[in-house]
């Protein structure tokens, strides 16, 4: 079956993030900043700027308000104090937020298992049985380009694809950090060994967060196929597609970084600034003296 190019995005953030509490237990992990930006909102910017036009983010109940409310809410309050100051320039960067996609947030189903895959089964009713969609990991950034406009240029490409999934050369050294892609004729998964040790990898390529999937998913992400420590992982699904099917596999002309949890959270946070930010030089230099 041929499926329809990806006009709608699922970008997940169900989980409980236990790593940055006390952050977490009022807030969704994806709303700590990025220069000035949450992560949720650099990732939604990155769907936007690859022509997504219907955006769903998956959420706890504790988070969804929040969300609705940072994407809907224009602050009147702020705006007229601003112009009451001589400074709606300031105001610029909340307006950028206004008009960003369709954003629906809602609640994981409470009633599937733990696990990466059950906030995209949480979102089936919006994804049609013949159109393909793009899932964004939160935890997962993606500085210097768009990994979600590598999956649609890649589907234009391959549209015998029943899976497209990202990924990134890591050090040899760092390969029992992540899932390794093993491939088979040219760019077609074979599996996803989780883990391995050094001299065990099947390449250096660590899968992560970026996918473009189609409905076929949905028929390997039930709650009776949970994997490692009984939650419901998507690569379970995707490597289940890939015996019968074509999941290709994309190198990402960007730089991933994982936001997971403090340590690599702080050395995302720290590039973004390098490369994004007006004050980067004086951060160079503050940090160079210490």
């Amino acid at each position: 079956m041929k499926y329809r190019k990806p006009t709608k995005a699922i970008i997940t953030d169900a989980g409980f993030a236990s790593r940055f509490l006390p952050w977490t237990k009022t807030n969704p992990k994806a709303m700590v900043p990025m220069g000035n930006k949450p992560i949720m909102q650099l990732v939604v910017e990155e769907c936007a700027a690859a022509g997504i036009d219907d955006i769903i983010i998956v959420t706890t109940p504790e988070g969804k308000p929040i969300y609705e409310d940072y994407f809907t809410n224009g602050v009147n309050h702020v705006y007229k104090q601003l112009r009451s100051q001589h400074k709606l320039d300031r105001y610029k960067e909340v307006e950028k937020v206004l008009h960003l996609p369709k954003i629906r947030i809602i609640e994981q189903d409470q009633a599937l298992p733990y696990g990466n895959g059950s906030p995209i089964v949480s979102a089936r009713q919006f994804i049609a049985d013949d159109e393909a969609f793009i899932v964004c990991y939160s935890d997962d950034i993606v500085l210097k380009s768009s990994d979600v406009a590598t999956l649609i240029d890649s589907f234009g490409e391959h549209p015998d694809a029943d899976a497209i999934i990202m990924a990134q050369d890591v050090d040899s050294k760092e390969v029992s950090k992540y899932g390794i892609v093993s491939l088979k004729d040219g760019n077609l998964l074979d599996n996803i060994v989780e883990k391995p040790e050094t001299n065990e990898a099947p390449s250096t390529l660590a899968s992560y967060g970026r996918y473009l999937l189609t409905p076929q998913i949905f028929d390997y992400l039930k709650p009776n196929k949970t994997g490692k420590d009984g939650e419901l992982w998507t690569v379970d699904g995707i490597t289940e597609i890939a015996k019968t099917g074509k999941v290709y596999v994309e190198p990402t002309k960007g730089q991933w970084r994982t936001t997971g949890d403090p340590r690599n959270y702080f050395m995302a946070q720290l590039e973004y600034v390098l490369e994004n930010e007006d004050y980067a030089d004086e951060v160079r230099a503050f940090v160079a003296n210490h």
